[in-house]
Parts: C-alpha cells; structure tokens; sequence
C-alpha cells in the first residue's frame, strides 16, 4: 500500500503574519525586508498584490522598487515568526505526530498510518488541514498530496495560494514530468546548467535519461535525482521530537572537464562550501575542523585537513579554510577530477563559543553578520528553491585565461 504524504507550506509566511498586525495593507504591494531603510536590502516575502507587479523575492529594494515605486516595506520578526510556525505545526500534531518540518514555513506529514481516523480521504482531510490553520491562525497554506515527500512537495507549489494538489502514481507523468527540471527538490543553479548541457531542461527528460550517465556527470546526485523523477524517493518523514545529529557533513563534486585554473577551483570550492555550511545550519551544527579530498584524472585522493579559527557554519569561513589547504597540497595547473569537502568535529549552535581575539575585536561581530545573511539566503532557499540565490563566486563571470603557473594562491 502507497504511503500518503503531505507537504505543507505557509504562503507568503514572513508577509502574512505581518499582515495580522496590518490589515489595511492587504491590498497594497507590501513586502517584508531585512533592512526596509537600505537600498540594497533584499526582499525576504511579498503579497498578491507586490507579486502582480513583479516585485520577487530575493532582488534588492531598490529593484523592487523600479517595478512598484510605491511598494510598502515592512521589517522582519523572525521571532513573531518562529512562534507562529510552531503554533502551524500544533495543528498538524492533531492529525499525525509523523511530522518533518523543512525550513520554517513547511513541513512534510506521512498520514499513512491516521488517516482512516478522519474519514479516509486524503484530499479531504488536506483540505480540512488547511481550513484549520486559516480559521484558527489567519494564515493560509497550500498542501501537496502524494505517495513520497518529493513529489508532495512539488504539488504544494503547483498552485498557490491557499490549495490542495494531488500527485498520484496514475497522474504524475502527466503533471510533473512537463515541469522545469529546476523545478525538483535539490537540483541547483549548477546542476541544472550541467544537465542542460545534455539536452535535459524538464523533469520528464530526467526521468528519461540513462541513470549511469547522470552518476557520471553529477555523482550520487545524479542517481537520487533519477530517483526523484522517476517516483522512486523513499525516504521517511521523521517523527517528531527524534533526531540524531550527525558526526560529520560533507558534499563533493565531480566535474564535467578536469579543472586546472584556480579560477574554476575557485568557483568549485564555493558551491561546495555552500552547500556543506546550509547543512550545518539545518542541523543546527558547526565545524572546528575541515577536510579537503582532491582526486585526480587516474583517481588518486589526496586528502588533507586542518582546525578552523573558531567553530564555523557559513560558506565564507569553510571556502577560506578550504583554499588555505588547497595551496599547500595542489600543484596549481595540476588537472582536478573532483572535490569533496567534509566538516569535522561538529558542536552544536550553542555550545560553539567563540574564543575573542584581543586584536581583531570585530571579528565576532563580523561572523555574526555573514551568520545572519547566509540565514537569510537559507531562508530564501526553503520557500523558492536552490537556485534562488547564490553565492557571488558562482555567478560572476569566468577570470581572464591565464597560465595556471602563473596564479599563485
């Protein structure tokens, strides 16, 4: 028998609880801000209303602000909002005690096991859901309906706002295959260039593809992406209250051409030390010591690693970190097959103390800054997926060719 899973997701979270407390601007282009008096703040959340004008989140104020001259800014309360996301899971606890929140506005049920206790129906009971927290919070939610979290998840973003969508084993192909393949849970801005380089721009032409070929040109990645497409992801959504942190954390990559430049090291390094610091932060961890493994074209690893200044979990400390090492054991020019970052030594949020330095007395201030912004883009992430924002190291052009022996680290 078919699991039933639900993924549930707040809409408009951060704008609509602000919302509560203003009323009067529910038909005005309104968007929540981390700093509304900066020009270069970014756009965290938006209304219907800002959302037909253009307004996106994710873009400066001062772009939004070129589309809806007259866009009402709100600051954020990521307090208010941690409250209500628990009082939104509450409710799920009435109809199953499966729950796995997913950021902090969605969260995936597994129903499998409650639902004949109201009435067997799994859209009606998604609909009962969502009419609870409307008429008890005031918030909306839109509720995708399937047999595994990853296509569950797809049918909450099918359509919004305030809607229940149902993905079946009969309906898929017809509904998910059409969709962008950027579209999927976990394929980023970098995996979806490399497979469209291969012809491959919507879920169902993934779906399609060789499985060894995709483990060829993403690693792993490929074949749980091949699974996801296929209908075939199977993993379980946590109980609530069990979780076990995890000893390490790492991410690699396999490229599509062997990297010789430091420029493309560069930018190979990023990404990783992106992806490994979002983990850490879902897990509530940091790391004290880093490890670099580089393979080459006859793969052969060599693996190195060091402590970090203080316990870590943004992408611009471990990307610091990860090229001091590699200048001290990669001969530049010398072809690179594939990277793999891995954090060590994890502790958790609360217990990694930061050691002042006497002569760099900013330093803390400092770190918790980039924290707070690398949060943000987390945040970013959850609600309009891994493509929505990235770190400046991806996205700006490629450095003029040069000789790799004539780039010193």
């Amino acid at each position: 028998m078919d699991r039933v899973i639900y993924h549930c997701d707040c809409n408009s979270f951060y704008c609509s609880v602000e919302l509560l407390s203003h009323p009067e601007l529910r038909a005005v282009p309104t968007a929540v801000c981390g700093d509304p008096k900066s020009r270069h703040g970014i756009i965290l959340a938006k209304n219907e209303p800002a959302k037909r004008l253009g307004v996106r989140t994710a873009e400066t104020i001062w772009q939004a602000r070129q589309k809806c001259p007259d866009l009402t800014l709100l600051p954020a309360h990521h307090g208010l909002y941690r409250e209500f996301s628990k009082k939104v899971n509450a409710i799920y606890d009435r109809f199953t005690d499966l729950i796995e929140p997913f950021g902090i506005d969605e969260s995936w049920l597994d129903v499998t096991g409650s639902l004949h206790l109201f009435g067997g129906d799994p859209r009606a009971l998604a609909d009962r859901i969502r009419s609870t927290v409307r008429e008890e919070l005031g918030l909306t939610i839109s509720v995708g309906v399937s047999f595994n979290k990853v296509f569950a998840k797809l049918g909450s973003d099918y359509k919004k706002p305030d809607a229940t969508t149902v993905i079946s084993r009969e309906n898929y192909q017809r509904m998910v295959w059409p969709l962008p393949v950027t579209d999927l849970l976990f394929v980023g801005r970098a995996a979806a260039r490399v497979l469209g380089q291969y012809g491959i721009s919507t879920i169902g032409e993934l779906a399609a593809f060789d499985r060894k070929a995709l483990v060829e040109l993403l690693g792993k990645q490929g074949g749980q992406l091949w699974e996801y497409a296929n209908g075939l992801e199977r993993s379980p959504v946590a109980p609530a209250g069990t979780y076990t942190p995890p000893k390490s954390v790492g991410n690699g990559e396999t490229f599509p051409h062997n990297l010789t430049r430091r420029d493309e090291v560069g930018r190979g390094v990023s990404l990783l030390a992106d992806q490994v610091a979002v983990r850490l932060r879902r897990h509530g961890m940091k790391a004290a010591t880093l490890q670099v493994t580089i393979r080459d074209p006859k793969f052969k690893d060599i693996c190195r690693q060091r402590p970090l200044d203080a316990p870590t979990n943004t992408a611009r400390e471990l990307y610091q970190a990860a090229m001091d090492i590699l200048a001290r054991s990669w001969t530049a020019g010398a072809p690179i097959r594939a990277i793999t970052l891995t954090a060590h030594s994890l502790v958790p949020e609360e217990e990694a103390a930061v050691q002042l330095d006497l002569f760099q007395a900013a330093a803390p201030q400092k770190r918790d800054k980039v924290e707070k912004l690398e949060r943000t883009m987390d945040a970013i992430r959850s609600k309009y997926g891994p493509g929505a924002v990235t770190v400046a190291a991806l996205t700006r052009p490629p450095e003029p060719q040069e000789d790799p022996a004539d780039l010193p680290f």
